[in-house]
């Protein structure tokens, strides 16, 4: 095993070209061990040159419903009365603390995508 830090996209891309042979070595082979180190470091590399950005906090909400197939109906109870719902989904009211706790605890939206700007 011969890891390096990536400091260059040529040395990103060769990482990636090894994690793809590799992706399936067994755990505790020297391949494995391999792999779970070499994904540390595209992670760490990945994490600086291509971050991702949490979603706006209404395209969070959406996601998640679509995710557990979830109506407008169905937030009524996470966030109060139906008509609230359709203003917080079509941006024209903000959630407010109470709201962004229970779609947390409810939902398990995390706490930064609810709290973004939008």
């Amino acid at each position: 095993m011969n890891i390096k830090p990536i400091k260059t996209e040529e040395d990103y891309n060769r990482a990636l070209m090894r994690m793809e042979n590799i992706f399936h070595a067994e755990e505790g082979t020297p391949e494995g061990d391999e792999a779970e180190v070499l994904m540390l470091v595209i992670e760490k590399y990945e994490d600086e040159h291509y971050p991702i950005d949490d979603p706006d906090p209404i395209e969070a909400i959406k996601f998640m419903m679509e995710q557990k197939a979830l109506k407008q109906k169905d937030l009524a109870e996470i966030i109060g009365y139906k008509s609230r719902v359709s203003e917080v989904l079509s941006r024209k009211r903000k959630l407010s603390l109470e709201m962004i706790r229970n779609l947390h605890e409810k939902l398990n939206i995390s706490y930064d995508s609810l709290m973004g700007r939008y």
